[in-house]
């Protein structure tokens, strides 16, 4: 065999063992327990707007030390959100503002039993604009002067529920019919206060405490509605259902509650 020809084996050679080394290299990398630690997991998080201010500081603490989750949020009412859930839309947990929502999903299978539990609690206030008219009862809520009232969606808006609850049980609800205005959300609720269009709203204490455009005027008494209980569960459908444990385990941690309770949260014990 001469120089060239031996030169050109040599060369074959060296890009056999490369193309070889390349090969082993691959699949030691779709094995390798670093590679799979590294594969990014995506959870969709559908959960009632009122916690959607401390879920995004949960989110950043979370992220801070799991940084290949990525976790999306779907905020709205959570009659809403379990409607799509129910419908089949792809969501990894849900938090809900009342059983009702929950137990409807459980009854359908649709959940993952042994990771629902009942997360936080909450109260429900009077609000009006910052230098709206003051209330000292609730009955004054028929005065002449209170032209709108602002409250959820009874139907579908877990705040509206509770506060047709409460109004029933004061003798209320059907004198205030024709002041009613129905919010989609509370955050929208909050919204027809702040900006004036409704003299008086109905809301949970933790939104009322996010905005500094309203004034909190009363705080409903337990015994007028029913418990103010925020449910989570991981949903029997979820892609990632182990990372929506771990996230759902999180959320009831000690970490998250300090968050919880810095919004005005209740934890429940």
């Amino acid at each position: 065999m001469n120089l060239k020809n031996t030169r050109i084996l040599s060369l074959i050679v060296a890009a056999l063992a490369a193309v070889a080394l390349l090969i082993s290299w691959n699949l030691f990398q779709s094995v390798s327990p670093v590679a799979t630690a590294q594969q990014r997991t995506s959870l969709t998080v559908s959960a009632a707007i009122s916690l959607s201010q401390a879920l995004a500081e949960i989110k950043t603490v979370y992220q801070g030390s799991n940084p290949n989750v990525t976790i999306t949020y779907n905020f709205g009412a959570s009659g809403a959100l379990a409607q799509q859930i129910q419908q089949g839309a792809p969501v990894d947990v849900f938090l809900s503002a009342a059983t009702k929502q929950m137990d409807a999903l459980q009854q359908a299978n649709l959940l993952i039993n042994d990771t629902r539990r009942n997360l936080l609690t909450n109260r429900l206030v009077l609000i009006t604009p910052k230098n709206g008219i003051v209330l000292t009862d609730f009955k004054q809520l028929t005065d002449a002067r209170i032209k709108k009232i602002a409250i959820g969606e009874p139907k579908s808006v877990p705040v509206g529920q509770y506060a047709q609850e409460m109004l029933t049980k004061l003798g209320l609800w059907q004198q205030l019919q024709q002041k009613l205005v129905l919010g989609n959300n509370v955050r929208q609720v909050l919204t027809f206060v702040e900006s004036g269009n409704a003299d008086a709203g109905i809301v949970y204490t933790t939104d009322a405490k996010a905005s500094d455009k309203v004034t909190v005027r009363l705080t409903a008494a337990e015994n007028l509605h029913s418990p103010i209980v925020y449910p989570l569960a991981v949903i029997k459908n979820s892609r990632n259902p182990a990372a929506a444990k771990a996230f759902v385990e999180f959320l009831a941690g000690d970490r998250a509650k300090i968050v919880f309770q810095k919004y005005g949260f209740g934890i429940v014990r």
